[in-house]
C-alpha cells in the first residue's frame, strides 16, 4: 500500500451520500482481522451485495461506467467508530484519493496513515463535482499534491486543499511513520549524544 503521491488524474466514483460512517465502509463483522489483505473486497459490503453473495447491481462500485481511482464522498465521510479498517477497506479497494466537503478527523487521519489522500474541498466545489460526474462518467479530476489543489478537468475550476506538512513529506516520499524515524535515525542519535 506504499506508494508515493504526487499528481493524480483519474475518473470518479461517485458516492453522494452524507453521513457515511465507517460500518458502512466496512461492517463491524470483518474486524477480526488483523492484517489489512482482503479489506477491498468488502469495502462497502452490505451496500455492494446481496445476502446470497450476488452483485446489488444497482450500487454505484457495481456500476461499469464509473471507475478510477477517487472516490467523491458527501459531507461528513467516515464518522461513527474510529476503526482503521475503513481506511484499509479503501486503500484496499484501490482508492488513492477521497474527496469530500468534511471528514471525521480520527478518520481522515487513518487514511493518510495508509497512504489514501483525504481531500477537503467546498460545497459549492463538490456539488459542481457530483453533477460534472452525473453528467459524464468519464470526467476527470486532477489531484496536485505538492501544490495542494485539486481540479475538475470538465470545467477548469480548481481549489485548494490543506494537509499536514509531516503527512504531505510521507505522502509524496511513500514514507510511514517508522520509515520516516528510520529516514532521521542519525539526526536522532545526534540529537542525544548532545543531550546526555
Amino acid at each position: 500500500m506504499k506508494q508515493k503521491f504526487n499528481i493524480i488524474t483519474s475518473t470518479c466514483v461517485p458516492l453522494p451520500l452524507e453521513n457515511v460512517d465507517t460500518d458502512q465502509i466496512i461492517p463491524a463483522r470483518f474486524l477480526k482481522a488483523t492484517d489489512k489483505k482482503g479489506f477491498g473486497e468488502n469495502l462497502f459490503r452490505d451496500w455492494r451485495y446481496n445476502k446470497d453473495g450476488s452483485l446489488k447491481k444497482d450500487f454505484v462500485l457495481n456500476d461499469p461506467k464509473y471507475g478510477g481511482v477517487i472516490l467523491v464522498a458527501g459531507k461528513n465521510f467516515g464518522c461513527g467508530s474510529s476503526r482503521e479498517h475503513a481506511a484499509w477497506a479503501i486503500a484496499g479497494y484501490g482508492f488513492r484519493v477521497v474527496i469530500s466537503s468534511f471528514f471525521a478527523d480520527i478518520h481522515k487521519n487513518n487514511e493518510l496513515n495508509n497512504f489514501v489522500l483525504p481531500v477537503v474541498v467546498s460545497d459549492d466545489f463538490l456539488a459542481e463535482l457530483f453533477d460534472s460526474i452525473n453528467k459524464d462518467p468519464k470526467t476527470e479530476v486532477e489531484v496536485d499534491l505538492p501544490n495542494q489543489t485539486v481540479t475538475n478537468k470538465a470545467t477548469g475550476k480548481s481549489e485548494h486543499f490543506e494537509i499536514n506538512g509531516y503527512k504531505k513529506h510521507c505522502l509524496i516520499n511513500g514514507l510511514d511513520d517508522i520509515d520516516y524515524l528510520l529516514q532521521n535515525k542519525q539526526k536522532i542519535e545526534e540529537w542525544e549524544l548532545k543531550n546526555k
